[in-house]
């Protein structure tokens, strides 16, 4: 939500048509909802996540977005595990 809004403000435009989205994993099903009103028509680039064409987060994203996924998962996944271990501590 944060990446949205920094981004919308920096273009000074609310819809992200040319944008593209890198994300470690797959997005939640309120980022993907409102990467769909801030009509982010471009590209979406996830490390980790569902694999599949069909997940609640891909169904809400919108249908121009072309997903890519697997792009740099082994480094995504250590981000993610060092900063779930970071949270238990």
């Amino acid at each position: 939500m944060l990446a949205l809004t920094a981004a919308a403000n920096h273009l000074g435009n609310k819809y992200l048509a040319d944008c593209t989205l890198y994300v470690t994993i797959e997005p939640c099903v309120m980022c993907a909802g409102a990467s769909y009103w801030a009509q982010a028509q471009g590209r979406g680039v996830r490390g980790r996540g569902a694999q599949s064409g069909v997940s609640a987060a891909r169904a809400l994203l919108h249908p121009r977005t072309q997903l890519r996924g697997g792009v740099q998962a082994a480094e995504c996944a250590a981000l993610m595990q060092e900063f779930f271990s970071l949270k238990r501590k």
